[in-house]
């Protein structure tokens, strides 16, 4: 099984409180089938299979665009040793 990586960010930042679109973007990753994720104030990464880690990142764009985010930037590796 192929296994990927997504590394992302929401914006505009806000250094008081985290902004709706950063907050429903962790939920997203936290609530999607995937493993080693950590989310952090400047950037949040996730682990998981292939499939898992696309649909993640699908609804991940669709609910933090909905809820403000003015960009996302995310990166989609596949993690040394997955299938290819």
């Amino acid at each position: 099984m192929v296994r990927l990586r997504v590394e992302f960010t929401t914006e505009p930042f806000d250094l008081d409180e985290a902004p709706a679109h950063a907050v429903v973007a962790r939920e997203v990753i936290q609530s999607a089938d995937l493993d080693a994720v950590d989310v952090g104030p400047f950037g949040n990464t996730a682990e998981g299979g292939a499939d898992a880690v696309l649909t993640a990142v699908d609804a991940l764009l669709r609910e933090s665009l909905a809820a403000g985010a003015t960009r996302v930037s995310l990166q989609v590796n596949v993690i040394e040793g997955g299938e290819k």
